[in-house]
């Protein structure tokens, strides 16, 4: 290895000169190795740092081999002055692969989808992020905006296109895209417009990511998510409604504020439909594992002097209070989504209240998506928990589900 860096050191600033001149033959005792200056500049820039060190002898090289060094610089010059500054700073040793496996996508860039984009950057959940929306000066605006914050973030990329095929591999597809609730709407009166909507979108999702999975933000939630597993032709599992995951974490919150105490020890499932006909699981609410109804038998009920059922009537009415006050939600939606695609993304098994397939699940008959507390991980939905729920409870469940499918006849899929 000495002799070869003797060698080197005299042999290297005819190599340059021959691959600038692309006439002469190279070295054989280097071409065997070497094919051109540029791919092992790192050795010739470890040469000429020995040739320069004054214990060089301990390299087995003598100060009589620095008569070679200025002809050594002055080749190397020549062939850096023609590379581009990226090339003078780096060496391609090998290039990253396309897919990161980290790949989501949001389809509609409004407040809520620029939500789940923040709170999912913001969290270093995602290595890649594709927005796309239909109106491309909106779309460029807003992946401008994001692109500027990523030196304090970790080392996302972000780009946007109105084309789906800047999807394709990805690994989750998050769809807020449709006409958005205002005030006075009902969610399922939104019904007819955003089923068009996704039949546009749905199936141009598929065909760039087909193994990817979707998870539905647009409401009606429940009917929109049944709408993109027919339109998608995925297994169940593969497609999930944002659901009562929201709910759920809005009525923690107003029990930490009545129980005067953080919402991550306070547990309570909110199930059904994200909606007016929702269901509180008051016979599982608890803090820190202390179920409130074991130390008062009437919570949530209508004996109750506290009234905690009205907890629930807050939770139903957060949405438009929000929307009267500010015109529009935006992010408790966009956390919750962050929360469900970190568990997807990370393989976590976590548990959520989101809108799946629930026909045969609590003996529900119809072919219906409705939230229940679920599983989550890289395949999506891997396990419904069956709830032990009450007989008022189970009745409530199984009327939500009426409710939905008799709208979900009415449209067209």
């Amino acid at each position: 290895m000495l002799n070869f860096r003797h060698n080197l050191i005299k042999l290297i600033p005819k190599l340059l000169k021959a691959v600038i001149a692309q006439t002469a033959p190279v070295h054989s005792a280097l071409s065997t190795c070497y094919s051109t200056s540029l791919k092992y500049s790192f050795l010739i820039s470890d040469t000429l740092q020995k040739v320069q060190n004054p214990n060089c002898s301990k390299y087995g090289i003598t100060p009589g081999h620095r008569i070679h060094q200025s002809q050594l610089r002055g080749a190397c010059s020549q062939v850096n002055s023609g590379k581009p500054l990226r090339e003078k700073l780096m060496h391609d040793f090998e290039l990253p692969s396309p897919l990161s496996g980290g790949k989501v996508t949001i389809v509609g860039l409004g407040h809520v989808g620029m939500a789940c984009a923040i709170s999912i950057l913001s969290q270093n959940i995602a290595s890649e992020l594709v927005l796309v929306d239909r109106n491309p000066d909106k779309l460029r605006g807003e992946t401008l905006d994001l692109q500027h914050g990523l030196a304090f973030v970790r080392n996302a990329q972000v780009y946007g296109d109105t084309q789906y095929s800047a999807t394709a591999g990805s690994k989750l597809c998050i769809v807020t895209a449709g006409v958005p609730q205002g005030p006075g709407d009902s969610r399922t009166s939104l019904a007819p417009k955003n089923l068009e909507i996704f039949k546009e979108i749905i199936p141009r999702l598929v065909k760039y990511s087909p193994e990817t999975i979707l998870l539905i933000v647009t409401n009606p939630v429940d009917t929109l998510a049944y709408a993109a597993w027919k339109l998608s032709g995925f297994p169940a599992n593969r497609v999930i409604g944002s659901g009562t995951n929201l709910d759920s974490s809005r009525f923690r919150f107003l029990l930490s504020q009545r129980l005067k105490v953080v919402p991550s020890i306070c547990h309570g499932w909110i199930i059904g439909e994200h909606g007016d006909s929702s269901i509180p699981i008051w016979s599982d609410a608890n803090l820190a594992g202390v179920r409130l109804r074991d130390v008062d038998s009437r919570v949530g009920t209508k004996k109750d002097v506290e009234n905690w059922s009205q907890l629930h009537q807050e939770v139903v009415g957060s949405a438009q209070e929000i929307i009267k006050l500010k015109g529009y939600t935006s992010w408790g939606i966009g956390l919750s989504v962050a929360a469900l695609t970190r568990a997807i993304l990370e393989n976590s098994q976590s548990s959520y209240a989101v809108s799946t397939l629930v026909q045969g699940i609590h003996d529900i008959s119809e072919d219906v998506f409705l939230s229940v507390p679920c599983i989550l991980g890289d395949t999506g939905v891997s396990r419904i928990i069956l709830q032990t729920l009450n007989r008022v409870e189970l009745a409530d469940l199984h009327n939500c589900a009426k409710s939905l499918y008799e709208i979900q006849k009415s449209l067209h899929f």
